[in-house]
């Protein structure tokens, strides 16, 4: 009897040290990440810079359709799909092959939106495939992981006649209403929403 009073007198000296010293105190710790750690990137620097490409052509395009130049729009549009056909998907497909498939249809899109536009004579039609355009290439940023400079997805709530919106990307919440016209380009009273977007 003196034996085991004796153990449980050992493990309860054992479990009285352990809660005073080993415990953990109940309350959460927050480590914060040193500002010093580096980023660490989603991308190679080969695709960014690729996507960046992609990024120039379409807001070259957008401009474009803001001086409501047809020769500017169609040179920028062809330049946009080649730019579009450049970007390498393969890094995405080591990753997860379903969302590669899914990626390289958006990319099949975006091209498919922007050919009919160098077949269009009437610039209000190029404007609508323009519009089909940006409705593709938004959620390919989004979806990719886009890591460049900041955008701004804009509305133009009356963009193709009353309550007939159509929306774009810019790089500045002051950038130029493309379905507006040249007279009217720098008039942005009619944009509703300029929500900042930069997806990581």
């Amino acid at each position: 009897m003196k034996r085991f009073l004796a153990i449980v007198i050992v493990v309860a000296i054992i479990l009285l040290l352990w809660f005073l010293f080993f415990k953990p105190s109940g309350k959460s710790t927050v480590i914060k990440q040193s500002t010093t750690d580096t980023v660490t990137k989603k991308h190679s620097p080969e695709f960014d810079k690729e996507i960046s490409s992609l990024i120039d052509s379409y807001i070259a395009m957008k401009n474009a359709f803001a001086n409501g130049d047809t020769s500017e729009i169609k040179a920028k549009t062809n330049q946009f799909i080649t730019s579009a056909g450049s970007v390498r998907l393969n890094e995405l497909q080591e990753k997860d092959s379903s969302f590669y498939l899914a990626i390289q249809q958006n990319v099949s899109d975006i091209k498919a939106n922007a050919a009919p536009i160098l077949q269009e004579s009437d610039i209000s039609e190029m404007r609508r495939d323009f519009s089909m355009v940006c409705e593709n290439v938004y959620p390919f940023l989004k979806t990719v992981g886009y890591e460049g400079q900041k955008l701004y997805w804009q509305n133009d709530p009356n963009a193709f006649g009353e309550d007939k919106p159509a929306n774009w990307l810019s790089i500045s919440s002051q950038g130029k209403n493309p379905y507006a016209g040249k007279k009217d380009a720098n008039n942005l009273h009619s944009v509703e929403s300029m929500d900042s977007i930069y997806a990581k």
